[in-house]
């Protein structure tokens, strides 16, 4: 059972209440997500998709802005790694003034676990117009083992 709650933005000015206190006159209750002003994701994230066969693990990263020699990726048994710095490059204008700057500068990573060991010695990375490419090979070894129950 869910309990909605309908909204509406003049409730609050509606209710006259003699006895608020003058704090409260000035209170303006939070607008709804329609009326905020959209804002600028806080930092930069690395968005990823994760597929497999048999033989191996696929991951596609997007990673833009950022140059390949500035991507790191490691792999330990079944943890994967990928951490990125964006930096700037310095930019002088003669003339102008920058009035607003939305560009994000720093690190970012990302690690998750996979459901079997990786090969590492055998792994591929690739990174092509902003998306990092990831071949994993499974490593092949440990065989799942039937346990007969006496």
């Amino acid at each position: 059972m869910t309990n909605l709650i309908r909204f509406d933005p003049l409730t609050e000015f509606a209710r006259l209440d003699p006895f608020r206190t003058f704090d409260e006159l000035f209170y303006m209750p939070r607008l709804p997500a329609a009326y905020r002003p959209v804002a600028m994701p806080a930092e930069f994230s690395i968005k990823m998709d994760l597929s497999e066969d048999d033989k191996a693990f696929y991951v596609k990263a997007d990673i833009p802005g950022v140059k390949k020699e500035d991507i790191k990726v490691s792999i330990e048994g079944n943890q994967v790694s990928i951490s990125a710095e964006v930096s700037k490059t310095a930019e002088e204008k003669k003339g102008e003034t920058v009035l607003r700057s939305e560009r994000y500068y720093g690190s970012c990573a990302r690690s998750f676990a996979l459901g079997q060991e990786v090969d590492d010695s055998k792994s591929e990375a690739k990174y092509v117009n902003g998306v990092l490419m990831l071949m994993l090979p499974k490593k092949g070894g440990s065989a799942v083992r039937q346990v007969a129950v006496n």
